[in-house]
């Protein structure tokens, strides 16, 4: 119990004693289920979601989400199953650890689909309750708190995990210091070696920068003091991760990153925040490009702030962040911000609302998404928006990411007025539908009914719902569209029969014969070409049926069954009269003849639609190439021997290629023209009889 009194002391302070006692009863449940494990620091296992309820217990959440992370692995990792919880501790506990455990149980192609599918999982479950992504964060901030006692490579893994998931998610929900712990831990784990280094390189910077600092803070302090605003002043440092993400992504030096001088002032109004921004504006000049009003269009986190850039002493760059007490909380903790500050209305602070908006879209991303990778890869576009903000014709606020086109703000609008748009004007002027759009213009799009999205926006739209929508348009347009060419195709190919007069009894035999679901699905793969309409014609009039050895009626074409067909001869295994022999349908080159034991014919059981059975016409009159290998020792003259021992079997010789493998030994490859297999075995039997012949082959590729 000694481990649950830390815990205690902190929910004491806002907790009623009959919640508290909840807590302690899931708490012995979590200690019990644990009690045989431990984590890889050899400690038990309870420590950890111990941990994890007293990070959430500093945000001053609610009990049910504290007893929840004090049992968010025993699903997981024990034998406890979901209904029992729900009986012990309620359904929103049960569901909320529910929310919290991976996909274990499922099996998964490949690990990568498997980590797609936990991350849509999680996704989905936070849409129903944030409290769910509130738990894993702060369970990814103390597993990552004690990474060290993990294999290096498994190190990486999570490193890169949190840094690509649940960083950006915190930053989404607006909670800064999770996610400034998390990028933090994260790097340090990631990139040991550069985070080091520009360690060091920030400690020396910050001993030169120290007088410049006290200088402009005493500046600030002191014109506001002298327009009698009472406002707290404060230095702001930037943490190691944004330092080296700016590097990175703006190509600049270290001292260029560290050039800019952060403050922030905080208030007790918003009124007070516009009049301090005038006081700083009479203070230092303002870079006049660099000036943001988060205040009154807050960012899409539900952030509070203005920002402001100003030439300070000697013409360096300050920037400087006005909010209020509130906002500066908000800044902080984010969504996890209302259950401190319970306000009388049930509407929830600007960031609750605005994370009850994004997990909306995300409910419809997720509906609209082929695979849990299309829809990772559109939450992961959706993580870290910077935004810009346009305006409707009548005046509404449409908020888009940084590279945002009118396409776009055109699906941002109403998923119809995407699908029929066929252009743009910005500000009254024509305005093309792939060139990004800026914050403040007005955007008009004009739509044409029946008009369809285009393939190539995909490659310019930047937000997820557009390039989901898109898709699953095309998708769906596509599929119709095969199926009437499909139709039509095999409306062709039946010829003088009607269609809407064949059974459906055979259209069902033919179905079950190629593995396919249904008839709409047929007449789509004969439309996209995966299946030949003639072929399939052929199968519903019964044409295409194994033969039966029975005598067969003398016919001038090779192959039976392919009368209206194109067909040729495989030059891997170059099949001849006799074998035993497959007929692969190929689009575009019609029937492709193999013999069976053909390697490029291997698993034909498994696709019948590709593949069906074709017999030899009882007497071909057409000669066909076989090939076959001699190894020969060299001698003069040999070659011509064998040559004129082939001439008086009655073949032509179509090829030959000679390769050396011994001081006096040859391989010799000959195409022969052959009328079928007797023909060849002739051959073979004469060739072997001449003496320097050591081994005669038919040759397989």
């Amino acid at each position: 119990m000694y481990l649950f009194e830390g815990l205690k002391n902190q929910i004491s302070e806002y907790l009623p004693s009959d919640q508290i006692d909840r807590v302690e009863h899931a708490f012995k449940v979590a200690k019990d289920a644990h009690s045989s494990q431990k984590r890889s620091s050899g400690e038990p296992y309870i420590t950890h979601p111990v941990a994890v309820a007293s990070l959430l217990a500093d945000m001053r959440l609610d009990h049910e989400t504290l007893m929840a992370a004090l049992l968010h692995d025993v699903i997981e990792d024990t034998e406890i199953k979901e209904e029992e919880l729900a009986e012990m501790f309620g359904s929103t506990v049960a569901s909320l650890v529910e929310g919290v455990s991976k996909l274990d149980k499922l099996q998964f192609n490949s690990k990568e689909e498997a980590q797609a599918e936990n991350y849509r999982k999680m996704i989905m479950a936070m849409t129903q309750d944030i409290r769910v992504i509130l738990i894993k964060l702060a369970d990814r901030t103390h597993n990552m708190r004690t990474i060290q006692h993990l294999r290096p490579d498994k190190r990486r893994r999570i490193a890169r995990e949190t840094l690509e998931i649940y960083a950006p998610l915190a930053h989404r929900l607006g909670i800064h210091d999770v996610k400034n712990e998390l990028e933090r831990l994260g790097f340090w784990a990631l990139f040991p070696w550069r985070a080091k280094l520009l360690e060091s390189e920030v400690k020396k910077a910050r001993g030169n920068r120290r007088e410049f600092m006290e200088r402009v803070q005493h500046e600030i302090q002191a014109r506001l003091e002298g327009n009698h605003i009472s406002a707290r002043v404060m230095g702001r440092e930037k943490h190691l991760h944004s330092i080296y993400r700016k590097m990175l992504n703006k190509e600049l030096r270290f001292n260029q990153v560290m050039d800019i001088y952060a403050f922030r002032v905080i208030v007790d109004s918003v009124d007070t925040c516009y009049r301090v921004l005038g006081a700083l504006h009479n203070l230092y000049k303002p870079i006049e490009t660099r000036f943001k009003d988060y205040i009154a269009i807050p960012k899409s986190n539900g952030y509070q702030s203005l920002h402001t850039s100003l030439k300070g002493p000697h013409g360096v760059p300050v920037e400087i962040q006005i909010r209020t007490e509130e906002m500066d909380l908000m800044a902080d903790r984010g969504v996890a911000a209302h259950w401190l500050y319970k306000n009388n209305d049930d509407s929830g602070t600007t960031a609750q609302v605005r994370a009850r908006k994004w997990m909306q879209s995300l409910l419809e991303l997720q509906q609209s998404a082929g695979s849990s990778f299309e829809f990772i890869e559109n939450v992961k576009s959706d993580l870290f928006p910077d935004e810009i903000y346009v305006f409707t014709p009548d005046g509404r606020i449409v908020e888009l990411p940084q590279g945002a086109t009118a396409v776009d703000f055109a699906y941002a609008v109403h998923t119809d007025v995407g699908n029929t748009c066929v252009g743009a004007r910005v500000n009254h002027r024509t305005y093309s539908l792939s060139k990004p759009l800026e914050t403040g213009q007005t955007v008009e799009i004009k739509t044409v009914p029946g008009s369809r999205p285009n393939i190539a926006w995909l490659n310019f739209v930047v937000t997820g719902k557009a390039r989901a929508k898109i898709r699953q348009f095309l998708k769906g347009q596509q599929a119709s569209e095969a199926e009437h060419l499909g139709e039509r195709l095999l409306r062709s190919a039946l010829g003088s029969l009607s269609y809407d007069e064949i059974p459906n009894a055979e259209f069902e035999r033919v179905i079950a014969e190629l593995k396919i679901e249904t008839r709409d699905e047929l007449l789509k793969q004969i439309g996209l070409g995966n299946l030949m309409s003639l072929a399939v014609a052929k199968r519903l009039l019964g044409e295409l049926q194994p033969f039966k050895d029975e005598s067969l009626s003398r016919k001038s074409l090779s192959i039976k069954g392919a009368e209206g067909l194109l067909v040729s001869f495989a030059k891997c295994c170059r099949p001849i009269p006799g074998d035993d022999i497959i007929a692969h349908v190929s689009p575009g080159k019609g029937l492709v003849i193999h013999r069976r034991e053909c390697k490029n014919v291997r698993g034909h059981e498994e696709e019948p639609g590709r593949y069906f059975p074709v017999e030899w016409d009882n007497n071909p009159e057409a000669e066909f190439i076989s090939e076959i290998r001699i190894e020969i020792i060299n001698h003069q003259g040999a070659l011509a021997k064998l040559t004129s021992a082939i001439a008086t079997t009655g073949c032509n010789i179509d090829g030959l290629k000679t390769e050396e493998i011994d001081a006096n030994i040859y391989f010799i490859d000959v195409a022969l023209t052959i009328k079928n297999r007797k023909h060849l075995a002739d051959v073979i039997r004469h060739i072997r009889k001449m003496p320097d012949v050591q081994r005669v082959t038919r040759l397989r590729k």
